[in-house]
This record gives C-alpha cells, sequence and structure tokens, in this order.
C-alpha cells in the first residue's frame, strides 16, 4: 500500500478535532445533565441540535464561502470550533449551552465537506475511497480516544474542563491546518440552488437517503452510550475502555472499509456492513433485555457497534462521486447534511424511547438496520445505472 501523503494526514487531524468536538459530550452526559440540572435525555439533544445545525448550514456554508481559498477557510473553521468549545465549557446554562453547540455545528459544517472535497482532489482516481477513508478516520478516532479522554478527564477532573481541552485540540489543530496545508483557490461561486440541482441526479437520490437511515440505525444511540452500558451492567471504573472498544472498532472497520471499497465496489460492502450492524444491534437488544450483565460480552459488543455503524461513510461518499463526479463538493456536502440529519433523528428517537427503556430504544436502531439492507437491495440498480452514464472522474 502507497504511503498517505502528509496533507491528507493533517486534513484527517483537522476531522480529529472535529469529531472530538461532536461526540465527546457522549462520554460524560450523566454529569452535564446534573450541572445543568436537567435529564440525560434533555442533555443528549444536545448532540441532536448540533446535528441538525450542521444539516442545515452546510450547504448554505458552502454557497457563501466557494471562493474563500482552502486553507484560509479550513482554518477559521476550527478556530471557530476553539471558540465555540470554550463557550460550552463556561456555559451557565442549558439553554446558552445550546447556542453554543450551533456555533458549534457552524464550525464543523464549513470544515468537514471542504476537507473531504480537498482530499478526493489530491487524490489518484483508485485511491479515493482511501482518502476519503483517511480523513473519515479522524471522526472513527475521536470515537477511539476522544469520547474515552473525555469521560476520563470528566472523572477525574470536571466535564467543564473536558471541553476546555477540546477547545484546546481545535485550536492547536486550526494552526497545524494553516502551516501545513499548501495555498488552494477557493471554487466558483455555485448558487444554492445550482447545489441543491445535484439532488436531480438518479444516483444522488437513490444514495442520500441512506446515508441518513444508516446513521440513524448505526449511531444515533450513540450519544447515550453511558446510559446504556450501565443498563450491561457496567461501572465508572469500565467506562472509559469499553467506549475505547468502541472507537476501536469504528477506526479499523473505517479504514477496512475504505480499502474494500476501492477493491469490491461500495455495493457489496454496505451489503455486509449493513448485515453485521443488524446483528450487532439486535443482540444489544437481547443483551440489554435479558438483563445480560457480563462485561466480556459488553467488551464485544460494543467492538462490533463501532465497526458496524462507522464502515458506511467511505463507501457512500464513493458512490455519490461517482454518480456525479463533477460535483464533488457539492455531493459530498450534502452527504454530510444526510449523515447529521441521521444523527439528529436517530438522537432525538433515542431520547424518546431511553426513558421508556433501553431495550426498545435498541430495538429500534435494529429495525432501522434491517431496513436499510432493505433500501439498498431495492436502490442500488439506480445508482449503477447512474455511474454508467457518468464520465469517470478526472484526477484532482
Amino acid at each position: 500500500m502507497s504511503r498517505i501523503p502528509i496533507r491528507t494526514l493533517v486534513l484527517g487531524l483537522g476531522t480529529f478535532a472535529v469529531g472530538t468536538d461532536a461526540y465527546v459530550v457522549a462520554g460524560f452526559l450523566p454529569a452535564m445533565a446534573r450541572s445543568l440540572q436537567v435529564s440525560e435525555s434533555a442533555a443528549g439533544q444536545s448532540a441532536t441540535v448540533f446535528a441538525v445545525a450542521y444539516a442545515v448550514l452546510s450547504p448554505v456554508l458552502a454557497t457563501v464561502t466557494a471562493r474563500v481559498p482552502r486553507r484560509t477557510l479550513l482554518t477559521v473553521a476550527l478556530a471557530v470550533l476553539a471558540l465555540a468549545n470554550l463557550g460550552s465549557a463556561l456555559a451557565p446554562t442549558y439553554a446558552v449551552l445550546m447556542a453554543t453547540r450551533v456555533l458549534a455545528a457552524a464550525g464543523a459544517a464549513a470544515f468537514t465537506p471542504g476537507a473531504g472535497a480537498v482530499a478526493a482532489a489530491l487524490a489518484p482516481p483508485r485511491q479515493r475511497a482511501r482518502a476519503l477513508a483517511v480523513v473519515v478516520g479522524g471522526l472513527t478516532v475521536a470515537t477511539a480516544l476522544g469520547v474515552p479522554l473525555g469521560n476520563l478527564a470528566d472523572r477525574l477532573l470536571d466535564w467543564r474542563v473536558a471541553l476546555g481541552l477540546v477547545a484546546a485540540l481545535c485550536a492547536l489543530c486550526a494552526a497545524g491546518v494553516w502551516v501545513i496545508l499548501p495555498r488552494l483557490p477557493g471554487g466558483p461561486s455555485v448558487p444554492l440552488r445550482d447545489r441543491l440541482a445535484a439532488l436531480r441526479h438518479p444516483g444522488v437520490v437513490a444514495v442520500l437517503p441512506l446515508t441518513t437511515f444508516g446513521m440513524m440505525a448505526g449511531y444515533g444511540l450513540y450519544a447515550y452510550a453511558v446510559p446504556i452500558l450501565h443498563a450491561l451492567g457496567a461501572t465508572p471504573a469500565s467506562e472509559t475502555w469499553l467506549l475505547f472498544l468502541y472507537g476501536v472498532g469504528a477506526f479499523v472497520s473505517n479504514l477496512a472499509a475504505g480499502a474494500a471499497a476501492d477493491r469490491y465496489g461500495p455495493v457489496r460492502v454496505l451489503s455486509v456492513g449493513f448485515t453485521v450492524l443488524a446483528l450487532t444491534m439486535g443482540a444489544l437488544t437481547w443483551a440489554t433485555g435479558a438483563g445480560l450483565r457480563a462485561l466480556p460480552v459488553t467488551a464485544l459488543l460494543m467492538v462490533a457497534w463501532g465497526a458496524s455503524a462507522w464502515f458506511q461513510t467511505p463507501a457512500q461518499q464513493l458512490r455519490l462521486i461517482s454518480a456525479a463526479p463533477q460535483e464533488t463538493a457539492v455531493v459530498v456536502g450534502l452527504n454530510g447534511s444526510a449523515l447529521y440529519l441521521g444523527i439528529a433523528l436517530g438522537a432525538a428517537l433515542g431520547g424518546l424511547l431511553l426513558p421508556v427503556g433501553t431495550a426498545l430504544a435498541l430495538g429500534a436502531s435494529t429495525a432501522l438496520a434491517t431496513g436499510c439492507l432493505l433500501y439498498l437491495a431495492a436502490t442500488h440498480r439506480t445508482g449503477a445505472a447512474r455511474r454508467r452514464r457518468s464520465p469517470a472522474p478526472e484526477a484532482g
């Protein structure tokens, strides 16, 4: 395998900062809820607010910032994330926390699609899925390290200190992107209406809903990972390394899925991945419903959950780029919106169902994963037909 270019690694470092910002709340949700005097379900809606704001702002910011040089845009986006996390760390009330999460979403929405598009443009055609996997890998490394470290920082210090450390991380990554990434011009100014015109591509329309449904099924409940672990009998001492195991599964799966999508095609990767996801969420449903409290089983399920939740993004991005090769930045941005919409809907559904029963919430995710398999079987030919009619993408 060829060495990964340093520029791609820098973009992955930036998405690590974004992912840590987006996911770290999962590591200290109960403590944050107690401090702000709200329920865990309400505290978890901070993830919903972040995700909804991201989904809405992503295409808007892509339009407004189209002509901004890429290095400047990515650096400023990370600086906004740093300020937003500092605000979250100092938030005196639940309302202020929610407002800072919207600001953080704006920074993330400006950074992530741009990082993915730059990585795809710089990579040779046969390595695009792998390059995208490295960039998305920053998000999965954040689940492997950022979330458990946030959990550890909360237990040793305080959740506010943990968010302050995230702010410092974002500032450090902003400096790194500015120093190492080369100067890259912005693109042409494309009106929002024209950006959304990509939705007229049959292949794009067929692919995007699967991103939303897949993230609802696999990641929507992750904001409530600590309460779910409690239902499985985990102790505070075991929370950190169980969250770490989830992240290890996510990181390894994401990289493997990128290479496999290049070699075997994205549809095969998605078929295998959603099958494993349905089986994993079904096993979690059974374990919580039966009151199973075996730590080795919980550890195995956390690895499988992370792996089956994070396999899909490189394959989905590759399908979209193949469906609309002349609109790479647009479709990657739309995929980001669909992804965060899925997280928002999944977190909102989890917030409604978890107070009723953990097994019920996990059962809903199992049903969604099964539905993803059925949707993929029903729509993959549409995307394939579109790809056959499209010209091959040129090297960036």
